[in-house]
């Protein structure tokens, strides 16, 4: 790799939108520090909850204790700002040696990463779930290690449903039936939980779309505006026409309406490993069940979402240490704790060992075999995932093919 690094706009385009996903959580906190020699490691992450700091911080004391001529300063940003923070250091020269984030191939396009080969041992290498792996490859190469991993399931409220006469669909006939016969019960119920709004967009659009056959593309090609993405569009309006979601959709966000199905007011919502822990903390009487998603002939499909940990290049003195650090945090008696305390779903063969007889995890783990993931090898994606964001939530009143055609025109015109 070149040792000149070059901070072009590909790698500013990288981190003009970034997911949860890729995951899409959201959070607060922020600390920083800095060092400039090859002893000390800048981490730059975000927040996911409000125990992240303290988990880090922990894994910062262990690790020090073991390599103590090894400094590193935790900075952490909250996803709001996080975007904002990486772009400004990439632009002045002063990328973190090691990053928590989402999209990575504009990073990669200008040379700005180390292969995960080179700053992880091979038996960290050789651990890692070879989809996930897979998925953080550019040109046969991967450059993001797998950090953490999330599959989409429906969350169930069983009292509602029974109230309303109905089981828990499989198919998108079934959901719509189910879910208009729930926001029926009145009460300020609403049948089927639709964010549709900015915070997460892109991912109850790939639900739908990709439950009816789409896709966004690949690593080659962002397609958003086909026929097979249609089907999945017109379903969403279909389901919004029927009244079987809550009120203006188009412009929900995904956590307070999370929130909402905690407290019993919705009846079936697509969630997220840590909603479990959010209902065992707010609501533990809460009758709810985890199916999985309903698609459009019922064929199994969930959305499967993954977090990156990267390594910037920078100078190029650096990279003993970070595989120093990378080899420490990968390990599992320090992996798996932190992976459990944040709720998601490991991405190493051993955490997942370790994990499966875990019974919250279980209907997640089940479905992640079937998990399909967003284009992120691909530099586009950056745009599409922002498009959606901006645009989407406008399906609730425009025809569903002119507002795909707008997000496909926007990922175009880069």
């Amino acid at each position: 790799m070149n040792k000149s690094r070059r901070y072009g706009a590909a790698a500013v385009a990288a981190v003009a939108t970034l997911s949860l996903a890729s995951c899409g959580f959201g959070g607060s906190g922020g600390d920083s520090g800095g060092g400039d020699d090859a002893s000390t490691l800048d981490l730059l992450v975000p927040s996911y909850s409000d125990a992240t700091k303290g988990l880090w911080e922990d894994v910062i004391d262990g690790f020090t204790k073991d390599n103590p001529d090894i400094t590193v300063n935790l900075e952490v940003q909250s996803w709001d700002n996080l975007e904002k923070v990486i772009s400004t250091k990439v632009q002045a020269g002063e990328a973190p040696d090691i990053y928590n984030g989402g999209p990575f191939a504009g990073f990669v396009e200008d040379e700005l990463l180390y292969p995960v080969e080179e700053v992880v041992s091979d038996d960290v290498y050789s651990d890692f779930q070879d989809s996930f792996l897979a998925n953080a490859e550019v040109d046969g190469t991967a450059y993001a290690l797998p950090m953490i991993a999330s599959a989409r399931a429906l969350f169930v409220n069983n009292d509602l449903l029974s109230q309303a006469g109905v089981e828990a669909p499989t198919d998108w006939d079934s959901l719509l039936d189910a879910a208009t016969k729930v926001s029926g019960l009145g009460g300020g119920v609403a049948g089927y939980g639709m964010p549709l709004g900015s915070e997460e967009a892109q991912a109850e659009a790939a639900v739908w779309l990709w439950g009816g056959g789409g896709s966004f593309g690949d690593a080659s090609e962002i397609t958003i505006d086909t026929p097979e993405n249609l089907v999945g569009a017109e379903q969403i309006k279909k389901m919004i026409d029927a009244g079987a979601t809550q009120a203006d959709p188009g412009s929900t966000q995904r956590s307070p309406l999370m929130d909402i199905f905690i407290q019993g007011k919705i009846g079936m919502q697509v969630g997220l490993p840590p909603t479990v822990g959010q209902i065992a903390d707010n609501n533990p009487d809460l009758d709810y069940s985890i199916v999985p998603i309903p698609t459009e002939d019922g064929s199994p499909f969930t959305l499967g979402v993954m977090d990156q940990l990267m390594a910037f290049e920078n100078d190029g003195d650096k990279q003993e240490a970070i595989t120093k650090f990378l080899d420490y945090f990968y390990s599992p008696e320090v992996y798996v704790p932190w992976v459990q305390a944040e709720g998601f779903l490991p991405v190493t063969k051993s955490g997942a060992e370790e994990l499966s007889g875990e019974e919250a995890l279980k209907p997640f783990l089940d479905v992640l075999p079937d998990a399909q993931f967003y284009p992120s090898t691909n530099p586009k994606w950056s745009a599409a995932d922002g498009a959606f964001k901006s645009l989407f939530g406008q399906i609730q009143d425009q025809p569903a093919a002119d507002v795909l055609k707008q997000i496909q025109d926007q990922v175009d015109a880069g």
